[in-house]
């Protein structure tokens, strides 16, 4: 691993990016590398135990240090802000944070199965279908994928989210309404769907399917991808964290009990959350941003933005043959 690092640190150029908006910093050296710290964003430690039960932490020729967010929409705030430089989100917080101006971008992606994008209902809940949300109160954090996989659902039902009451909660505050039926139903995703379905014994009302593109993204900071020595380390950050996805479709049990020993959840919680498979990754091309504009455009329509988003102006490809080259030898 440390020979690739070495192969990213001198692969890098001084040319315009990907998408044609910015600029590449030069190479730095092994000696200037070592004395950079990338800061990373992390959700209920899942980039963390996934590159850990990897064992794709180690020998890392920069410093880690980790900040944990409850939700993408608080990640990315804090990277536009410089606070950190990059950090896994799912696909609707950088829409948001486009529509924000906010200082990031979006360096490569990778899709999970929208199944486990979830609109749950207690066990006693009267409602069994969409239809029936009509004046009822979602729980949702505010710009997540869960927000964006509601707004879908929603719409495919005859309905639109002025059709419900939104009440904006962060996974914790929103598990709690849930079980004290404070809220009607709670638009979630994993590992909180398999959290609240094994302990709160919840009934899936809707998922993901067809309503989901399932993508998500590692983000970057503008800052960092100026920076020599900060790109030149999110460059094998990025690499590392694909080849630790494509590790875990084949060691799920190994991913389980990381993610479980990371964050405290329950084994079986953990287990549930992985069994139907994982982020895997993909190519960052005009597909993946044709379907986010989709996305953004439906929140636009629903004046839910402040005004259209050109998702395009914040897709960074820099990484493309580095994570091409990753995502085919694993």
């Amino acid at each position: 691993m440390a020979a690739v690092a070495a192969a990213l640190v001198v692969t890098a150029c001084g040319t315009a990016g990907g998408d044609g908006t910015a600029a590449v910093p030069p190479p730095v050296s092994a000696a200037d590398l070592a004395k950079v710290t990338l800061e990373v964003g992390d959700q209920k430690g899942g980039v963390k135990s996934l590159l850990t039960a990897a064992n794709l932490l180690q020998g890392t020729p920069y410093k880690v240090e980790w900040a944990t967010f409850t939700s993408g929409p608080p990640l990315l705030e804090a990277a536009s802000a410089g606070a950190i430089d990059t950090g896994r989100v799912g696909n609707t917080p950088p829409i948001f944070a486009a529509a924000a101006k906010a200082k990031i971008k979006v360096i490569s992606v990778s899709r999970s199965n929208v199944e486990r994008e979830a609109l749950l209902v207690p066990p006693d809940s009267p409602l069994q279908n969409v239809a029936g949300l009509k004046g009822k109160t979602i729980g949702v954090a505010k710009g997540s994928s869960a927000h964006g996989q509601l707004l879908n659902t929603l719409h495919n039902n005859g309905l639109s989210t002025k059709d419900v009451k939104l009440s904006f909660l962060q996974p914790s505050e929103a598990y709690a309404a849930f079980s004290q039926h404070t809220i009607d139903a709670w638009a979630i995703w994993d590992p909180y769907t398999a959290q609240a379905q094994i302990e709160a014994h919840a009934r899936v009302l809707a998922d993901g399917r067809g309503a989901s593109n399932g993508l998500g993204f590692l983000t970057a900071s503008t800052a960092a991808l100026a920076d020599p020595g900060k790109n030149s380390a999110l460059r094998d950050f990025a690499v590392r964290v694909v080849k630790a996805q494509k590790w875990a479709d084949t060691h799920r049990e190994e991913w389980a009990q990381a993610w479980a020993k990371e964050t405290g959840l329950k084994l079986e919680v953990a287990r549930k959350a992985v069994e139907a498979g994982r982020d895997q990754p993909i190519v960052l091309d005009d597909a993946v941003v044709a379907s986010e504009q989709q996305l953004a455009d439906a929140f636009a329509d629903e004046k839910t933005l402040p005004g259209k988003v050109d998702f395009a102006a914040f897709v960074d490809r820099r990484f493309g043959p580095d994570l091409d080259q990753a995502r085919s030898n694993g």
